[in-house]
């Protein structure tokens, strides 16, 4: 396994590693071990790749949304490069994010559904209830 480029998303395998678990067992207890590996790479200050597109009007940049089948918009994220770059197209633009900051961020946003880690590969979704677990309010 190649070690990620950069330190903030060191430990983000752990996270790969639950929601394959997840993936294979999807139980109550899984997903309540997986919340509990995502609150715990929070609390080590982990970061997540997120794809950025330019905001038109604006010199700002915003997250990329993807639009799943119900027509809800979700924030996505990766846990690490070579995890962006399974995807069938390749994203333009990313950045490194602090996972807190993130998730704060998707609960303030009302358009947002929440945010789906991996998109292509070992996926979470997380909608808001369970970011709010994850953050223990």
């Amino acid at each position: 396994m190649n070690q990620p480029r950069d330190k903030g998303l060191n430990g983000n395998e752990k996270i790969e590693q639950a929601v394959a678990a997840l993936q294979q067992e999807p139980t109550q207890e899984q997903l309540a071990h997986t919340l509990t590996v995502i609150r715990r790479r929070i609390k080590e200050h982990g970061q997540l790749v997120v794809a950025v597109e330019p905001n038109l009007g604006s010199e700002q940049m915003q997250l990329r949304a993807i639009r799943t089948a119900d027509g809800a918009s979700w924030w996505y994220a990766f846990t690490s490069f070579d995890e962006e770059m399974k995807g069938a197209e390749p994203v333009q633009s990313t950045f490194l994010v602090d996972m807190e900051k993130l998730f704060d961020a998707a609960l303030a946003v009302p358009e947002i559904s929440g945010i789906i880690l991996n998109p292509w590969n070992r996926t979470i979704q997380l909608d808001k209830t369970l970011i709010r677990i994850i953050k223990g309010a």
